[in-house]
């Protein structure tokens, strides 16, 4: 059984951090660093119109000399928004991020957002999976060996 985006947030928690597109770089990045989050949803008017990374933010601002108190989100947050739906698999997930070169992702079904998930989460869902699937079989191979010593 895949595990899904759904039970990712179950586990890891649905909070998002964002803000609107009016809101300078600088604003953004000192929300970044006060969450721990390396990239927030931008939302302008209850919907979810691009995201804003640390990767923006070395690549749009500081590498072009620009003002990051002066320089709203919107001039540099990553469009069009690449999103995915709550049900999909974490095999889905992780070729959706690796195709796009992205590092977070915000789920979304029905211009609803449910939660973000960073390719760490995806990572750490992924050698879960494969270490309940490792111990299965040991018990599995276990069980073999003790009915063929019967």
């Amino acid at each position: 059984m895949k595990v899904t985006l759904s039970e990712i947030l179950d586990t890891k928690g649905r909070e998002v951090w964002s803000v609107s597109p009016q809101s300078s770089t600088f604003e953004a990045l000192k929300l970044m660093a006060d969450k721990d989050v390396g990239a927030l949803v931008v939302i302008d008017q209850g919907k979810v119109i691009g995201m804003f990374s640390e990767r923006d933010y070395a690549r749009k601002v500081i590498l072009l000399g620009k003002s990051s108190k002066e320089t709203p989100v919107s001039d540099v947050m990553s469009t069009p928004i690449i999103s995915i739906k709550p049900g999909t698999n974490i095999d889905e997930c992780m070729t959706l991020m690796t195709t796009q070169h992205i590092r977070h992702l915000p789920i979304i079904e029905n211009d609803k957002l449910y939660g973000i998930v960073s390719i760490g989460d995806v990572v750490k869902a992924v050698i879960s999976e494969q270490k309940s699937v490792i111990n299965e079989l040991k018990g599995f191979v276990d069980e073999a060996l003790r009915d063929r010593g019967d």
